[in-house]
C-alpha cells in the first residue's frame, strides 16, 4: 500500500530534481565564496577562538 500512495502524485519525479539542484546552487556558491573570499577574513575567523584578549563573561555568585 505505502508503495502506491507516492505514485499517484502528479509530478512527484520533479520533487528530487529540484532539490538536487538546490543543493548542488547552494554547493556552487559555498565553493565560491571560499575560493573568493578574503584571506585575512579567514585568517582572522580561524584564530577567533583562541584569542585571549577579550574578557570572559563570569557569573557572579548571588546570595539568597
Amino acid at each position: 500500500m505505502e508503495k502506491n500512495v507516492l505514485q499517484h502524485i502528479d509530478h512527484i519525479a520533479t520533487w528530487p530534481v529540484i532539490s538536487f539542484v538546490i543543493f548542488f546552487l547552494f554547493f556552487v556558491c559555498l565553493l565560491w565564496w571560499a575560493f573568493s573570499a578574503d584571506k585575512k577574513y579567514i585568517k582572522k575567523m580561524s584564530e577567533l577562538p583562541l584569542e585571549e584578549d577579550q574578557p570572559t563573561s563570569t557569573v557572579k555568585n548571588q546570595s539568597v
